[in-house]
């Protein structure tokens, strides 16, 4: 299979449309955490997302969607997604949407970072300076060592660490694989491999409403990250990435709308910080381009 033309401004289209669909899984994943176990909301997450794209892909592709030219390559990337999910809905039990929104940010900072070496998009000085900025902002918003620091915080580092390296590795398959395939595979470890921990972790939603939660989790999960591969089969990662920043005004949106929550000061000058790394990062490899 050849890569599609990197029609770059298509790519963005279906970046800020996975922005506008996260922060709201992210708001009904912290709505589920006030009650659920994380590995049951990941589980869930997983699962109805497999059983969604399954029902959208099968008629219009048949069997051949699940067929992939690199299943080590998709199972490594599926276990990035799921570190990712489970690390990110457990840490917002304890800290607001918003603020973990913006040290999420850092996704975009991992993903030049490992660009070169992985996908063997070439830096520059002026990038690996923006990097270490883009770094100190996500600092200002943790904050560690003072009194304002919450450890959970970590986790949603650690969440931005493995979607990192999940995007790279979308961009990786790409060219091998559809995007429809690889939306698919995404999720297989947490829906699948996961199953066997279920009986130990999960129980029964309390209510319908409850169960539509998880699966609007699922759903919302699924048509996004089904936006991010095929906004990686269009443009090169260091150029999209920066546009995930959407998601920081949809999570503050989501944050105020259903918990009452607002960003201090410290976490809108860190995740400005950050932003303008990112920017500056795609903005140049924009140019060279």
């Amino acid at each position: 299979m050849t890569a599609p033309p990197q029609r770059i401004l298509l790519g963005i289209a279906f970046m800020l449309t996975a922005g506008l669909l996260f922060p709201v899984m992210g708001g009904f994943a912290k709505l589920l955490g006030q009650n659920y176990n994380s590995l049951q909301i990941s589980w869930a997450r997983a699962f109805v997302h497999i059983l969604f794209l399954l029902a959208l892909f099968l008629p219009r592709h048949g069997v051949a969607v699940l067929r992939t030219r690199r299943p080590a390559l998709q199972f490594f990337r599926s276990c990035c997604l799921f570190t990712s999910n489970l690390c990110f809905f457990f840490a917002i039990t304890f800290i607001p949407l918003a603020k973990a929104a913006a040290i999420s940010l850092a996704a975009p900072l991992i993903v030049a970072l490992l660009a070169w070496p992985m996908l063997g998009e070439r830096t520059t000085k002026a990038r690996v300076v923006a990097l270490v900025v883009g770094f100190v902002g996500v600092l200002v918003v943790i904050r560690p060592g003072t009194a304002l620091f919450h450890w959970a915080s970590l986790f949603v580092l650690m969440s931005a660490t493995a979607y990192g390296l999940y995007q790279i590795l979308t961009r990786r398959l790409a060219g091998v694989d559809s995007a429809e395939t690889s939306a698919l595979y995404a999720a297989g470890v947490g829906g699948i491999v996961m199953l066997g921990a279920l009986p130990f972790v999960g129980e029964m939603p309390a209510s319908w409403l409850d169960f539509g939660l998880f699966i609007g989790v699922g759903m919302l999960g699924a048509l996004g990250h089904y936006c991010v591969a095929q906004a990686f089969g269009y443009g090169p990662a260091n150029i999209l990435s920066p546009f995930q920043y959407f998601q920081l005004l949809g999570s503050v949106a989501v944050g105020y709308l259903l918990f009452s929550e607002l960003p201090d000061a410290f976490t809108w000058i860190g995740a400005a910080i950050i932003v303008a790394a990112g920017l500056s990062i795609g903005w140049s490899q924009a140019r060279r381009r």
